[in-house]
């Protein structure tokens, strides 16, 4: 069985992924601060969204990929993989501040909902 859907949001993903490291590496180089983030916030930020993309995303796609192997319709993974996109982009767009916290909030909720309903189906799948 191939992956195909899974494969597609996977390298979504993982484009959202260097678009997160693009915008941490402008950062860096806009303060000249290679290590760490020196104090400054937008920084720290960009930081804190590039990892938490890091460890959000590699367990709901390995939980996609359970899914579309278990032999669900394409609906679902489908729903999956576009919540989690949209989910970690929403994320990183609250952790700018300045008023944009709202999506940092629903990212963050989304994100949940979603590790939820994917947990339960593959288990509910697993033992069927």
């Amino acid at each position: 069985m191939t992956l195909t859907l899974t494969a597609l949001y996977a390298g979504l993903a993982g484009l959202l992924y260097l678009f997160l490291s693009i915008h941490v590496i402008k950062q860096r180089l806009t303060v000249r601060q290679s290590l760490g983030d020196g104090g400054d916030e937008t920084l720290n930020r960009r930081i804190r969204a590039h990892g938490n993309f890091n460890e959000y995303a590699p367990i709901t796609l390995i939980l996609i990929a359970a899914l579309e192997s278990q032999g669900a319709s394409a609906l679902p993974v489908h729903l999956a993989g576009v919540t989690l996109l949209v989910s970690r982009a929403l994320h990183a767009y609250g952790m700018q501040g300045d008023g944009k916290e709202w999506g940092r909030k629903y990212g963050i909720l989304s994100t949940f909902v979603l590790l939820l309903l994917l947990s339960l189906a593959n288990i509910g799948l697993a033992l069927s």
